[in-house]
């Protein structure tokens, strides 16, 4: 038996898990938010849920993650990356449309962040207890939802930065779908081009590293 092949196996396993995760609080988030500020579109459509099944994108959710684990293992490179189906929102009141749009769309990437200092609770908790390869898993946790707020957050459309700057920018909803067209060459290019993708990964890190700060914070209590 290949116990690399299938330490590799277990370990894409695990990555593919944490990222489902990840993608069904993000869009629960978006769900959630929306919902609690009275838009009745999300819980008709079933995406009030926690349930992965409600928010998966065959080929965001499933088929490009397991692309890029599968050439995570192969390169032995951890590369996770993927996005889930969209929530939407009917936006029917005039009176809190923008509101119920902006705070539906930092729900998501809130959601990320709040997995994200459970993440680090839990490290610090399996750390206490001298349990390694859980805090691992943990620690993994941590990156990728630190991942997914930083990508989302770019200011590009259809991103969540890109809608968010929409509402600093006063972006009407025809430009912003005029350049949501682009928006996956330009996420690619950013990824690709080793000095944006540099930054990203230096934002990434430095994001990450404030929920390590805060499970060392923890344990030390």
């Amino acid at each position: 038996m290949n116990y690399e092949l299938v330490s590799q196996i277990r370990e894409g396993g695990i990555l593919y898990i944490l990222l489902l995760i990840a993608i069904t609080m993000h869009e629960f988030g978006h769900a959630w938010f929306a919902d609690k500020l009275g838009d009745p579109l999300p819980r008709l459509q079933g995406r009030v849920t926690v349930n992965p099944l409600a928010h998966i994108d065959p080929f965001g959710t499933v088929i490009l993650p397991l692309l890029t684990i599968a050439v995570s293992i192969g390169a032995n490179f951890p590369i996770v990356f993927g996005w889930g189906k969209p929530v939407q929102v009917a936006l029917n009141d005039a009176k809190n449309r923008d509101k119920i749009d902006l705070f539906s769309t930092l729900g998501g990437v809130g959601m990320n962040l709040v997995v994200a200092a459970i993440s680090a609770v839990l490290l610090a908790v399996l750390a206490r207890f001298n349990l390694e390869e859980f805090a691992k898993v943990a620690m993994l946790s941590i990156c990728i939802n630190c991942a997914l707020f930083v990508i989302n957050m770019i200011p590009v459309p259809p991103l969540d930065g890109g809608r968010v700057l929409k509402y600093f920018t006063g972006m009407s909803e025809l430009t912003f779908a005029y350049y949501s067209r682009f928006g996956t060459i330009v996420l690619l290019l950013i990824i690709i081009i080793p000095f944006t993708a540099e930054i990203l990964g230096i934002l990434i890190r430095s994001l990450a590293h404030l929920f390590l700060l805060f499970a060392d914070l923890i344990y030390s209590i």
